[in-house]
């Protein structure tokens, strides 16, 4: 999947002083955080599964998709929903 972000020129300049390729900057950054959460997600399923005798799916795509699908997490867009900002 295929994302753009725009950034000013001076938001890019900032970002030059930090890395070398600006681009892959910030790719790097999203697949370390989303492994990141992909880690924290499956053991919050594998934590919640255990304490009520569900079966654990098999695999990570499928672990993230069951953590979804029994509610143990929301996406930001749910959880603001449940949540409104103050």
């Amino acid at each position: 999947m295929d994302y753009t972000i725009t950034v000013s020129d001076l938001e890019k300049d900032c970002l030059r002083y930090i890395c070398a390729d600006v681009s892959e900057f910030l790719n790097s950054y999203a697949k370390s955080r989303a492994k990141f959460s992909k880690d924290a997600i499956i053991a919050m399923n594998t934590a919640y599964c255990n304490e009520n005798g569900i079966a654990i799916a098999t695999g990570e795509e499928a672990q993230v998709a069951q953590a979804y699908s029994l509610k143990v997490i929301l996406s930001g867009d749910g959880r603001n929903k449940v949540e409104p900002k103050a």
